[in-house]
């Protein structure tokens, strides 16, 4: 039955992704994520779930489907459901590489329903799990994750948003002797890459979207890493609505345990655009070809799957690198 959920919740992610796929390098990055929108509630449409959207498009008032509160499904199992149907809306738009389609989904009650505001980050892998902290410093994250890796703080590769408002935080990292990953859009995929092998990174950290934090923090407890955050709030109607919507201190450190409260969470990836974690959607004469990543956090299994969707004659490729 859990494969099976799974399976069902990948193909939620794939429609995504297909859909926004179309628009790569078009430079419509709305016209993008309104199609991956629309996939994806469509795709939920056809599962026999009781599913409540905890992070999504925004409040009712501000999106027309997937929106916070938004109940998906024909009925049946009752779970929540995180969503991000196209993670880097600009990255598709100007075909950049790591745009995701994106979901986390796990039993009632057990997914934080965190606002649109800003949330202070920190994510490293299993290997340097426990070392950093988010009111660390930057050096002092730096050096603990150097020393959990057997490393130098010049080996360690830090993801951080190019934003203004990290110029002190890049300075900082900098002047630590680690080297930087900037990011122009994409969250998630910063924080997620720091526990697979093969993209480099090390250490994510900065301020970015609250919701994408605890997509990230559903894949870190699935994989076994470490993410940790705090709301960073704009404004007190943001900091009512969480006081309203949040289950967590507001005020404190958000861990995993705080913002995924179960040990039987999902995070599931469908690849947009190509990129380190995930190559993005290919399109042929007889159809389309898929790559994602399924994290099971109960089993402690992650699957990298490729789909391909036949409407053609063509016949199936095989990678050979």
């Amino acid at each position: 039955m859990r494969t099976t959920r799974i399976v069902e919740m990948l193909e939620v992610t794939e429609a995504a992704a297909l859909a926004a796929g179309r628009w790569m390098g078009k430079g419509e990055k709305n016209l993008a994520d309104n199609a991956a929108v629309e996939a994806m509630r469509q795709a939920f449409d056809m599962l026999d779930i009781s599913g409540e959207i905890v992070i999504g498009e925004g409040e009712r008032d501000e999106a027309p489907m997937l929106f916070i509160g938004e109940k998906v499904g024909r009925g049946g199992e009752e779970i929540d459901i995180a969503v991000d149907p196209l993670e880097g809306t600009n990255l598709t738009a100007y075909g950049q590489p790591n745009s995701l389609a994106v979901l986390a989904f796990g039993p009632k009650g057990t997914l934080l329903n965190a606002p649109d505001t800003y949330m202070m980050k920190v994510a490293t892998g299993p290997s340097a799990a426990g070392a950093i902290h988010v009111d660390a410093t930057p050096t002092e994250n730096v050096r603990a994750v150097a020393k959990a890796l057997d490393r130098e703080p010049e080996e360690i590769v830090v993801c951080i948003l190019d934003r203004e408002r990290h110029a002190g935080m890049i300075e900082e990292v900098r002047r630590s002797g680690a080297r930087i990953r900037l990011i122009s859009d994409g969250d998630v995929f910063g924080a997620v890459a720091t526990a697979i092998e093969g993209t480099g990174i090390h250490l994510y950290m900065g301020i970015g979207g609250a919701p994408e934090g605890v997509l990230a923090a559903a894949a870190m407890k699935c994989i076994g890493g470490q993410f940790m955050g705090r709301f960073a709030f704009r404004n007190d109607s943001e900091r009512e609505r969480a006081s309203v919507m949040s289950k967590c201190d507001i005020d404190g450190v958000l861990d995993m345990e705080c913002l995924v409260r179960t040990d039987d969470a999902a995070f599931i990836a469908t690849g947009v655009t190509d990129g380190e974690l995930l190559r993005g959607v290919k399109y042929f004469g007889g159809g389309s070809r898929t790559h994602s990543v399924a994290m099971d956090g109960k089993t402690g299994t992650v699957r990298f799957i490729e789909t391909v969707y036949q409407t053609g004659p063509e016949r199936i490729w095989v990678r050979k690198d």
